[in-house]
């Protein structure tokens, strides 16, 4: 067979040239912005500056090199995953509302939670010496794991998998792990059902270094593997038999997306539990501004969707302090009213 140059397949969604650097530096822009602005509130009135001007004492130190910047950083971190990993799945499923979400990997992580968190007490004490303190973000991850396995193999057959299958099995895998979880929510104590409710709402008051280093692997590897699968996320969008004849690795490139979602979801659900609407939002938006190849969207996805989830996390500090407010509602207080914003906008020329 003979191969069509990629060319005009990555020209059919090209956008516009002058619109993406100009935007990916604004956003880059904002990001250290809204850094800067996370470091410096707290209840103590340190500000990083600080570090360089003044000598700190030990507990000043220790408040921002060890809560504000690992609670920054995993942010950051979390926030590039949930958006690319969004990005990742509009443009494998060709749906404007696919979401990590739709194929059941955030609740087969948020199932690994709440078994951790219910019958953690019960389990052998071999498990809960080696776990100690992360059982429960290992479980999540462990969990959303699973469950991708689970679909990739019911939606594979004799080397192809089928989109639509693992849609289909998704929304079958998030209902079991849906009817599981509320099994085990019923069996929870009070204390437990505290406990899920808060970790369910998502929240990076939990951060700290060890959580950072344990999650910021995976996180980095998927989000650095998400722009080698651009070109082929550009290519599907005219369908998979025309990115076939352009030559382009279908297969590969959904197992690519695939385990890059995975692997970036259940390491975000894991440190930080259930924060929704970042995928689906951050993307809309972009396209918005810079059209929808994927090799501008996926870099501008990470940096929007960092900035946005430490903005989320910084109000979710001031709003009601000296508590917090978890970053779950703060996310769907900002997502949803934007989401039907744009559906609202642009539902004459949408088709879902």
């Amino acid at each position: 067979m003979t191969t069509v140059p990629f060319a005009p397949a990555v020209a059919a969604v090209r956008a516009p040239r002058l619109a993406v650097p100009a935007v990916t530096t604004g956003l880059a822009l904002l990001l250290v912005a809204m850094a800067c602005l996370s470091l410096s509130i707290g209840a103590s009135g340190l500000l990083p500056w600080e570090l360089f001007t003044r000598d700190l004492n030990p507990a000043e130190r220790a408040i921002l090199l060890d809560i504000r910047l690992p609670r920054l950083l995993l942010g950051m971190l979390v926030g590039a995953a949930l958006a690319v990993s969004g990005a990742l799945m509009q443009g494998l499923f060709r749906n404007p509302l696919a979401d990590p979400g739709l194929v059941g990997v955030g609740a087969g992580a948020g199932l690994g939670a709440v078994i951790a968190i219910v019958l953690g007490g019960v389990m052998p004490a071999a498990i809960r010496a080696v776990t100690g303190m992360y059982m429960v973000s290992l479980f999540a991850f462990f969990g959303g794991w699973a469950t991708t396995l689970i679909l990739y193999r019911v939606a594979s057959l004799r080397g192809h998998t089928s989109i639509a299958t693992m849609l289909l099995a998704g929304i079958v895998l998030g209902a079991l792990a849906g009817a599981a979880t509320g099994i085990l929510i019923y069996l929870a104590d009070d204390n437990q059902l505290r406990d899920l409710t808060f970790w369910g709402l998502g929240s990076l008051a939990g951060a700290n270094w060890v959580k950072f280093w344990a999650a910021a692997p995976v996180l980095i590897a998927g989000l650095a593997a998400a722009p080698f699968l651009a070109r082929g996320l550009n290519a599907m969008a005219l369908g998979e038999a025309v990115a076939r004849h352009l030559g382009v690795p279908v297969e590969a490139v959904k197992r690519g997306a695939i385990l890059a979602v995975a692997a970036m979801t259940g390491a975000s659900v894991a440190v930080s539990g259930g924060i929704g609407f970042v995928g689906i939002v951050v993307p809309h938006i972009l396209r918005l501004a810079i059209g929808p190849d994927h090799r501008a969207l996926l870099p501008a996805a990470a940096l929007f969707g960092a900035t946005l989830l430490i903005g989320a996390d910084t109000f979710s500090r001031v709003i009601v302090a000296p508590a917090e407010l978890p970053i779950g509602i703060i996310m769907a207080l900002i997502g949803a009213p934007v989401f039907l914003w744009i559906l609202l906008a642009r539902r004459a020329t949408m088709e879902i």
